[in-house]
């Protein structure tokens, strides 16, 4: 059985006490594929660190996250398109609009969503979209730059039947995380309503573990605890839902 966690910050200080043990934890639960988004230009080298060591498992994006638009985002998004020129990358994320730590940078966080999308069409990649209390507005910018180039993942996923579908209508899978094991998490109640070709399975770690660990640190190797939900909701196996999921990866990294 095969898993692929197609959101972990494997780089996180979180696991500098134990990262290794953490990483091999996860593999000997069957989770060997590692997929790894950036926040900003300070993540690089601890990103390449990792992709030395695991070349075969892990992965990496280039991105810059929402929370990290300030002032100098026009400086990160050039320091983005320079690491395009220089080597290859699974896709540009994570990117996208959050509006619950800082709504007022959301006019130069729609530049910056904007802009890296028309990179990804530039370079034939997916993105990988970080969206908090903001459907409205990242449909929005999507629906202005839609196009047969433009496809990815809504990263940790959260919202409702209705966005979940209209987030599929942009040609976007949907990544399903710890989320779906919360009691008050919600889509549980209506994912089963969407076809397993959908959706891919994420951590975010070291944030949104799952239960039995909310509120802990999450870790890669519990993306089994969310395929193992998946398997109870959809009523299939668990090694059905890695199979499924991995492929969907697969058409979404090319890897």
């Amino acid at each position: 059985m095969i898993l692929t966690d197609t959101h972990t910050h494997l780089y996180s200080d979180e696991f500098d006490s134990d990262r290794d043990e953490m990483i091999q934890r996860a593999i000997s639960n069957g989770v060997t594929r590692f997929f790894v988004p950036a926040i900003d230009s300070t993540c690089t080298q601890s990103m390449y660190d990792l992709e030395e060591k695991y070349p075969q498992n892990i992965f990496l994006m280039t991105g810059l996250h929402p929370c990290y638009v300030k002032e100098n985002y026009a400086e990160e998004l050039s320091y983005i398109e320079n690491q395009l020129v220089q080597r290859k990358f699974v896709a540009i994320g994570e990117i996208g609009i959050d509006l619950y730590w800082d709504k007022s940078t959301l006019e130069i966080q729609k530049i910056a969503f904007r802009h890296q999308i028309q990179l990804a069409k530039k370079y034939k990649l997916p993105i990988v979209i970080h969206c908090r209390e903001s459907f409205d507005e990242i449909f929005e910018v999507l629906e202005s730059e839609k196009s047969e180039e433009l496809y990815g993942i809504f990263h940790c996923f959260s919202g409702n039947l209705d966005q979940a579908k209209k987030a599929i209508s942009y040609r976007m899978k949907l990544g399903i995380g710890g989320v779906v094991t919360f009691k008050n998490g919600k889509i549980d109640q209506f994912i089963n309503q969407i076809d397993i070709q959908y959706l891919v399975l994420e951590t975010d770690s070291p944030y949104l573990a799952p239960a039995p660990y909310r509120g802990k640190r999450n870790e890669s190797s519990y993306v089994k605890l969310v395929a193992s939900k998946l398997s109870e909701l959809y009523g299939v196996s668990i090694e059905e839902i890695a199979r499924i999921t991995t492929e969907n990866s697969k058409s979404v990294f090319g890897i």
